[in-house]
């Protein structure tokens, strides 16, 4: 078998294989030899796509004996900055040297001292915690990662009083554009929302003393649902669930920090975490047929052979961090994050609809295989190599996360014994790219749509878009001989599915769950604010971790779309025509006259040209011609006015700079709404320059339907820059 075969000659599969995994022209056989470490049982099963590692140890394994520093973890916490401007500049150079080594990066910014707090230095106040995410979020774009830039989360507490300039902070394009974000809300605060509460957010240090700020929590959580209904951030983090639910909650000696990017991650200071993943539809046996069933004996040595591979990479990986506190925080906690892939299409497979009852007694069977096994995995490697070193024996014993597993009383005793191998185990990855790869299902979500576009960045060094066409369709049509899947109702894409079932299933998952869970809520573009607002609610309710919504049609492009977004309308300019019509308009402006000339290519204006009328002329025409005589001569021709060139007339450099620049954006074909919008951000005087030449191109704006008159309850136009009644005399300018 060679590559083309495993991935069936999928363009976009070969592609990500080819371009993010493989390393100097290697052969299939000997990439599977370099990532599995040699280990045979693990090479198997990603020959047979039932495991695969995740994307940094795919890339990454094997590259230290050629002298190239990588890591083969995928994910990060860097220890919270501190409240000095030493520490906050420390963690920069911290977020640098890890994305230099392939990793991403989560930091927690509730430690630093709200906006307007004083400080003992020229500035007197501090610009906020708020103020340095840019920062970051611009160091995240520096360093450049294979490719790909360096992915970052910040998060900020709810007590913090700087909460609500950090849910209000990504509401323009190109504002932290590098990071997630994402909010820490605790039980006190959604009990405060629920029962319409105030929320008396608090800072208290030595050299602040205490800094408080009164919410309405209701307001709080609504304003963060209308960001997230415009812009899909920031997320939220349900961190007394993240502190309460796992095997570490009775160890004293251990304190979450932060999340990873995606989330499904909650780490210590300095914590870092390998992925791998199972994919379940590859469990099924009699795929699509009444005699499907799900192979858990299959699946049970399979988790065990993970758990064995992840920590074999732990091990081999435990020095190429790029951070002595990972290294130490590695090393004393042994985490590693097994999750799955392929869950969605694992029910299509056993003919079960995904979000239905049926639905979720499978899972809850599938992940408590896996979450036991997983367990005992760890505890037979804690018998041969000994525990983690920082493993309080009892404290795992009557974690909450082995009490709700409800293991055989022997398995009970052996762990009060001899502890477990790893302090966290299991997870739920969001597996973009390797679930791409191997043409399966997404994470735990289930399928998207099963034809999209996918768009990337990192495989060519631009945006690309790639059709893809879900080969579970392409299977089941091969096995049941029918001509589509209209008329099957397990083929659901995740429009189709409501929000409270997606959260009842990701809230059974997470029962199984030790670590976290990265999914998102995907939303039609018609759902409203009210809806994401109750969905956080219901959320806490289930015992979710984290909440991420994103709404088609808000104002952040998704990686996977329906269709191919339309291209920026005419990237280059149509060839101008040496003769082209135009349309004069004599104007004043502070007492001077002007003549405007707008020329029209097919019907629609091309270029504008202004200059001041010497000899007061009546027009009696508004037609004329522009011809072109070479370069830089526009010569005008109309009933009432020749000009030999335009360019040369009577205007300040100022003003030429205007029409020229005005010209080039509309041979381009940019909006002309975007134009007068732009001018007038540069010049808003109304009896500029500027102003006179943008209220004829306003002109040409064509007729927009603008919402219901308040008068008479008619349809209000836009034209020509401002707003009316097509019925009654209501107007309103822009």
């Amino acid at each position: 078998m060679n590559e083309i075969e495993w991935l069936n000659n999928d363009k976009l599969a070969l592609d990500i294989w080819n371009k993010k995994y493989r390393v100097n022209n290697e052969s299939f056989d000997d990439w599977l030899s370099r990532v599995s470490g040699n280990n045979a049982s693990i090479r198997n099963l990603i020959k047979n796509k039932k495991f695969i590692f995740g994307g940094r140890i795919l890339a990454n394994r094997g590259l230290s004996k050629l002298g190239i520093k990588t890591t083969l973890s995928n994910c990060y916490v860097i220890t919270p900055p501190k409240d000095s401007i030493e520490s906050i500049f420390e963690c920069a150079a911290k977020l640098a040297r890890t994305y230099s080594f392939g990793g991403g990066c989560g930091i927690d910014l509730s430690n630093l001292r709200p906006k307007g707090a004083k400080v003992n230095n020229a500035a007197r106040t501090t610009s906020g915690s708020v103020s340095f995410m840019d920062f970051y979020s611009h160091v995240t774009g520096l360093i450049c990662q294979e490719g790909r830039r360096g992915a970052l989360m910040i998060s900020l507490d709810c007590n913090h009083p700087d909460i609500e300039d950090f849910i209000n902070l990504k509401t323009k394009q190109g504002i932290c554009e590098k990071a997630n974000l994402s909010i820490r809300v605790t039980d006190s605060f959604m009990d405060a929302v629920i029962n319409d509460k105030e929320w008396k957010a608090t800072y208290n240090s030595d050299i602040t003393g205490k800094i408080e700020k009164t919410f309405k929590a209701k307001d709080l959580l609504y304003l963060l649902a209308k960001r997230n209904w415009e812009w899909a951030e920031p997320g939220l983090l349900y961190w007394d669930n993240i502190r309460q639910y796992n095997m570490l909650n009775t160890n004293k000696n251990f304190e979450f920090s932060g999340v990873n990017p995606c989330a499904e991650e909650p780490l210590p200071a300095g914590g870092s975490c390998l992925l791998g993943s199972l994919n379940l539809s590859e469990f099924v046996l009699n795929p699509f047929t009444k005699n499907a069933i799900f192979d858990y004996s299959a699946l049970e040595y399979a988790t065990a052979v993970a758990i064995m591979g992840l920590n074999q990479v732990l091990n081999e990986g435990e020095q190429l961090h790029p951070l002595k506190e990972q290294q130490d925080s590695v090393h004393n906690w042994r985490q590693i994050g097994l999750g799955t892939l392929g869950m969605a299409d694992m029910l299509i497979k056993l003919g079960i609809v995904y979000g239905s009852n049926e639905a979720i007694k499978t899972v809850n069977e599938v992940y408590k295989t896996i979450a036991n096994t997983a367990v005992e995995s760890s505890l037979e490697l804690a018998k041969y190599y000994g525990c983690y070193p920082m493993c309080d024996k009892d404290a795992v014993t009557n974690s909450s996360f082995i009490k709700a597993l409800n293991l055989p009383e022997n398995i009970i005793k052996d762990i009060k014994k001899f502890g477990l191998y790893n302090s966290q185990l299991l997870t739920c990855a969001p597996t973009g790219s390797i679930a791409t790869m191997l043409q399966a299902s997404t994470g735990v979500e289930p399928n998207f749509a099963f034809k999209y576009m996918r768009k990337t960045q990192s495989l060519n060094g631009k945006d690309t878009y790639y059709e893809v066409n879900a080969k579970i369709v392409e299977d089941y049509l091969s096995i049941s001989k029918e001509k589509d899947i209209q008329n099957n109702p397990v083929f659901v894409e995740s429009k189709d599915i409501k929000s409270i079932d997606r959260i009842k299933m990701q809230g059974t998952l997470q029962k199984y769950i030790d670590a976290s869970i990265s999914s998102t809520i995907n939303l039609p573009k018609e759902s409203t604010i009210e809806d994401i607002y109750n969905i956080y609610i219901d959320s806490w309710k289930y015992g979710l971790k984290g909440c991420t919504v994103y709404r088609s049609g808000c104002y952040r492009e998704g990686v996977l779309v329906s269709k191919k977004p339309e291209d920026v309308p005419i990237t280059s300019a149509p060839k101008r025509p040496i003769k082209v019509p135009c349309h004069i308009y004599k104007i004043k402006i502070k007492g001077e006259n002007f003549i405007v000339c707008v020329g029209l290519y097919k019907d629609k204006p091309y270029e504008i040209f202004v200059f001041r009328l010497i000899n007061n002329i009546d027009l009696t025409s508004e037609n004329g011609f522009i011809t072109k005589q070479g370069k830089g001569i526009y010569k005008l021709e109309s009933k009432d006015l020749i000009i030999d060139n335009i360019l040369n007339t009577n205007i300040s450099i100022e003003e030429k700079a205007a029409t020229l620049y005005s010209s080039m954006l509309l041979r381009h074909g940019v909006s002309i709404k975007y134009i007068i919008k732009t001018a007038k951000k540069a010049n808003d005087n109304i009896s500029s320059f500027s102003s006179a030449m943008c209220r004829i191109l306003a002109k040409y704006i064509p007729k927009e339907i603008e919402g219901k008159c308040p008068e008479c309850g008619a349809e209000l136009v836009h034209e020509g820059g401002c707003i009316h009644c097509s019925s009654c005399s209501y107007s309103r300018c822009e």
